[in-house]
């Protein structure tokens, strides 16, 4: 059993965090090396670690940042005037990392939400959020919306609370190998949406049409090859994937 597994049955939720925190950067020391580097955290590794089940999944061992929220953090500070701008921002599913940090900047007015996490600020439904319209400059929402079953009711009330002029990053998981994307709501069994879906809390797979769906709530979409632009070098130096694409949303002024 890993080591954050024992911790999570023995700490109380609402202290975990704090505990994990501590844990991890104690960890990070075990790992320092040059050959990585984790842009979120700054630190320097001789390797990675597995996160969860999948391959695929490797995080820094000091923040735990996995290579979406790493690419994330590299294309908005790159890209993005997220680290200089006055913005309102709303973040759906947090993780630690990521609402630390942007509560440290001074230039963001920062809320996260979900609907069970402890990290969250507020606990709210994503389809029915009860939040003002026009409220937010930006939203990040990443990996979220593969694990509603009304996600373009969730869409919808992304595109209603983002100010107009304002930015969301709503990042899914997209085959782009498909034009359409595979869901079928009689699948409510977890291992068998697991086979289905290829996570026991997914309830479709976005195809190509991932962006249509979105521009049908209302977003203007780029899709941003951002990771071809960083190249190879920065792939592997930041352990990234190099298919995974920026999908960036705008509401029309």
């Amino acid at each position: 059993m890993r080591v954050e597994s024992i911790l999570q049955k023995l700490i109380p939720a609402k202290y975990y965090p704090h505990a994990e925190r501590i844990y991890l950067k104690r960890r990070g020391i075990r790992y320092w090396g040059f050959r990585f580097t984790c842009p979120c955290c700054n630190g320097y590794f001789r390797t990675f670690v597995p996160f969860g089940t999948k391959p695929t999944q490797i995080a820094c061992p000091r923040c735990y940042s996995v290579a979406r929220y790493r690419l994330l953090y590299l294309y908005l500070r790159n890209k993005t005037d997220f680290f200089k701008a006055h913005l309102k921002v709303l973040d759906i599913a947090p993780t630690q990392y990521f609402q630390e940090m942007c509560k440290s900047l001074p230039n963001i007015d920062y809320l996260s939400a979900d609907i069970s996490s402890p990290l969250a600020m507020a606990r709210m439904d994503i389809t029915a959020m009860g939040l003002t319209t026009n409220q937010f400059d930006c939203i990040i929402c990443y990996h979220v919306l593969e694990h509603i079953i009304d996600d373009r009711k969730a869409m919808s009330e992304l595109f209603r609370v983002l100010k107009p002029g304002g930015w969301a990053l709503l990042q899914s998981p997209v085959d782009h190998t498909c034009d359409t994307t595979f869901e079928d709501p009689t699948i409510i069994d977890p291992d068998a949406r697991e086979h289905a879906f290829g996570q026991n809390d997914h309830v479709r797979i976005y195809g190509q049409d991932y962006k249509d769906r979105l521009e049908q709530a209302g977003f203007l979409v780029h899709i941003d090859d951002y990771v071809k632009e960083l190249g190879e070098s920065a792939v592997k130096r930041f352990v990234l994937m190099s298919d995974e694409k920026i999908y960036l949303c705008t509401k029309p002024k």
